[in-house]
């Protein structure tokens, strides 16, 4: 059976023995078996530290992930095993709240926006549970935490006053030391706000209201390239910091 019980065991089993699944395995019905899913698999992986929220343009509606904390690392990890396997690449901009966004709040886009803290370099590397991941099944890519892998997080740094432009924004890439990618602006929606101020209203209905030191990664700035097996990859976001890690 595909239920949203049944898909979320499967997902977490293929986290144990890295057998990827087959389409049947995972045909998700809605998005709201989707996010039921992604609460099932939160509920035995542990705690989220942070979320994923993206947007494929600017007049889609967003989606999002939890991220649990067990996959969010300080910049420099070292990521070991079977489990990565794709070491897809993304050099994100996340943002760090400095306040709850409960009840009204989280309704609220100026709270949102003023409830930032600061703003953190990072990359999310992606990984799927699928064993086509190539297909467009959005909806069990969505069911699978957004496919996510590990997030890596580089040092903080105040969120500035006039807050941050992702159209103008800079990030470079480097696979082992070359330039993979150095991009301006490449951001798919270009947009900060929206995406932040759905996914306050959105935790708050789905009963995971975004707390202080909650970490948001926001969509990468520079593609998604695929690192070799052991390279070490380094992404800069520009005024914003460097983070690294190797695989």
């Amino acid at each position: 059976m595909n239920t949203p019980q049944a898909i979320a065991q499967r997902l977490l089993d293929v986290r144990r023995t890295q057998v990827p699944l087959t389409d049947s395995g995972c045909d998700v019905a809605s998005r709201d078996d989707a996010y039921a899913i992604q609460d099932l698999t939160l509920a035995a992986l542990g705690p989220a530290r942070a979320w994923k929220v993206g947007a494929k343009t600017l007049q889609s509606e967003p989606t999002c992930a939890p991220l649990p904390a067990v996959g969010v690392l300080a910049s420099g990890a070292h990521l070991t095993g079977p489990g990565w396997r794709l070491r897809g690449i993304e050099v994100e901009l996340a943002v760090c709240f400095g306040r709850d966004l409960t009840g009204d709040a989280a309704h609220d886009p100026l709270q949102v926006m003023q409830a930032i803290d600061a703003a953190l370099p990072a990359i999310e590397v992606v990984e799927s549970r699928l064993g086509d991941w190539r297909k467009d099944k959005p909806l069990a890519g969505l069911a699978d935490l957004q496919s996510h892998g590990a997030l890596v997080l580089g040092a903080p740094v105040p969120w500035p006053a006039g807050g941050i432009d992702l159209r103008t924004l800079r990030a470079t890439l480097t696979f082992d030391g070359t330039t993979i990618a150095d991009l301006q602006g490449a951001h798919p929606t270009g947009e900060l706000a929206p995406l932040l101020v759905w996914l306050a209203a959105h935790c708050e209905r789905r009963g995971m209201p975004l707390r202080a030191g909650d970490v948001v990664t926001t969509g990468t700035c520079t593609g998604m390239p695929f690192a070799p097996p052991g390279a070490r990859v380094q992404g800069t976001v520009q005024g914003v910091g460097t983070v690294d890690l190797r695989f």
